[in-house]
């Protein structure tokens, strides 16, 4: 059992804390000054508390705090070099975290569908120990990167959802102006989405080659794929997500 404390029980640090309570096995802390979050996560938490030193008594620390407040919040945080810190604040370096514990440092970027486990999450550290490798596996997909690749990774899947939830609305508007009731076609997308993501999962093969495999000769879906490809939708994505990594590199000068 991994004792566990997430301090910033707000949107992510919610989702972290009901994902590990529906996976069962984990003592949860909950930490946060504010009683309506600690209301908030009460069922999914072993227990609450807004005192950071209770917060403390933990093997894995997650900081899950604005990051203009994780300098202050670290400062509350007396912790040995057995425990390990994990930051989940978008642009707040290593050495920046490294530098105010004692603690093994580890940096996270993970996304709101950790709530539903299916949380695809970067992280990186100079020891990854088995005590976050475990809780990253009860709550979903984990790749490991190097520091350098953290502001591209949190474009990618900590900024992405929102990018897809914008694609599935498009697809459902489509949908409803074709004629579909608007929740048929909101189901209709989504789970598109969600069957079309796990496929890639479970599969070795290449993006173009999954394409193709939809694509029958003269049937309707090679009609929509040239227009696809014709426009400029994957430039479009991509600069969304060089604005994103852009901002998540500005964030680690702003404070």
């Amino acid at each position: 059992m991994v004792r566990t404390s997430v301090i910033g029980c707000g949107n992510m640090g919610g989702a972290l804390i009901e994902g590990l309570s529906s996976a069962g096995g984990h003592t949860v802390i909950a930490c946060d000054l504010d009683p309506d979050a600690l209301e908030a996560v009460a069922e999914y938490a072993t227990r609450t508390t807004a005192e950071t030193a209770e917060a403390a008594d933990a093997d894995v620390i997650v900081v899950a705090v604005k990051p203009d407040i994780v300098g202050a919040v670290l400062e509350e945080l007396d912790l040995s070099p057995e425990q390990t810190l994990v930051s989940i604040a978008a642009g707040v370096p290593t050495d920046f975290l490294e530098a105010r514990t004692d603690a093994n440092v580890v940096r996270l970027m993970p996304n709101l569908a950790a709530r539903t486990r299916n949380m695809a999450a970067a992280v990186t550290g100079e020891e990854i120990p088995d005590d976050v490798r475990i809780l990253l596996d009860d709550v979903g997909e984990y790749v490991e990167v190097e520091e350098a690749q953290m502001d591209v990774a949190t474009a990618v899947n900590g900024s992405g959802p929102a990018f897809v939830f914008y694609l599935i609305q498009a697809m459902t508007n489509a949908g409803v102006a074709g004629g579909l009731d608007p929740e048929d076609a909101r189901v209709l997308a989504a789970q598109t989405f969600k069957g079309a993501a796990e496929t890639v999962l479970r599969s070795d093969g290449e993006l173009d080659g999954l394409i193709d495999a939809v694509c029958s000769p003269k049937g309707t879906t090679i009609e929509g794929m040239e227009v696809l490809r014709d426009s400029v939708a994957d430039e479009a994505v991509a600069g969304a997500v060089q604005a994103a990594e852009e901002r998540s590199a500005e964030l680690a000068t702003d404070g």
